[in-house]
């Protein structure tokens, strides 16, 4: 929803090595790659934040982001906390970290349910995650609770309008504030 109601947002596509579900589309849903191409990207420092997760890696490459952020994009993530923490350290004040918790743990296991994308096993090995990644909930910037949709949308529209009309944020400032001092 934010990408499709926002100018100059970008979905970081992530680079893995779990095999492809049905209906995704390789360079858009992810960039699949076997393990021994993906732990050569990690030897040559080429992702920004990576991680193994269920027995899979996933991974952000570098070029693409530091290219796009050259060329004034803006860029969403969808990433575990191990990930975020990388991204953050990393790029430091221009990373916006942003939690969506769920109403329940309860209603998190229907929604996984409901995807009908995952076997029981991998969504029961995602439950047991999810009580990990919750843990980390204080190392956010914003938490947003998702009980409502919209609601949530509105939020996080919200945040991205704020953080992007901060000073540090707008280039061209110095300079127009300049103009106006003359």
């Amino acid at each position: 929803m934010l990408l499709a109601a926002e100018e100059n947002l970008h979905m970081s596509v992530s680079v893995t090595t779990r095999p492809m579900r049905p209906g995704e589309v390789d360079g858009t849903d992810y960039l699949f790659a076997r393990r021994p191409e993906f732990d050569r990207m990690v030897a040559e420092d080429a992702f920004l934040e990576w991680a193994e997760v269920f027995g899979n890696c996933y991974g952000t490459p570098r070029a693409e982001i530091d290219a796009g952020l050259r060329n004034g994009k803006d860029y969403l993530f969808d990433i575990d906390w191990q990930g975020t923490q990388q991204l953050h350290q990393r790029a430091g004040p221009d990373v916006v970290r942003v939690f969506l918790l769920p109403p329940s743990i309860a209603e998190l296991a229907h929604r996984l349910s409901s995807r009908g994308t995952d076997s029981a096993e991998v969504i029961a090995g995602r439950m047991a995650r999810a009580q990990s990644e919750i843990s980390h909930w204080d190392g956010y910037d914003y938490v947003v609770i998702n009980d409502d949709i919209d609601a949530c949308f509105a939020k996080v529209r919200t945040i991205l309008h704020a953080e992007r009309l901060r000073r540090r944020r707008q280039t061209g400032l110095v300079d127009f504030v300049r103009e106006l001092m003359r």
